[in-house]
């Protein structure tokens, strides 16, 4: 079966070696993604904010990869403070509320730069 990578073109890709999303067959997954900009800096912003930019990068992914935020099946949601469940909720919502994607939200003590408050996978099955 072949293999499509995405890629997102940010240094971290190429040093730890890993694809913004990949696709075999009808399945794509998203790798964990976080709220930064087209340099791979983090944004300003809350985590409601910060969401909704992880969100956009991921429908960017799959877009990339042949499928869209309609295919989305699963997603995983690392938050560093579990007490903004709500906002980054409310932002998971705005996105997926008519799609509903079976979802994890989970507390981890960090991310890769103190600034960010959320990370996010997610998993697509497209045709």
């Amino acid at each position: 079966m072949t293999r499509q990578r995405v890629s997102s073109g940010t240094a971290w890709e190429s040093a730890v070696g890993y694809s913004r999303a990949t696709r075999v067959g009808d399945v794509v997954h998203v790798a964990g993604t976080t709220a930064t900009d087209a340099d791979g800096e983090p944004i300003d912003g809350g985590p409601y904010e910060q969401t909704i930019r992880c969100l956009e990068r991921i429908e960017h992914a799959l877009t990339e990869a042949g499928a869209s935020i309609e295919d989305v099946t699963r997603t995983r949601l690392f938050v560093t403070d579990i007490d903004d469940w709500e906002a980054i909720g409310r932002a998971h919502a705005a996105v997926f509320e008519s799609i509903r994607p079976a979802a994890t939200m989970v507390e981890v003590d960090r991310l890769i730069d103190p600034s960010l408050c959320v990370e996010i996978e997610a998993d697509a099955i497209c045709e």
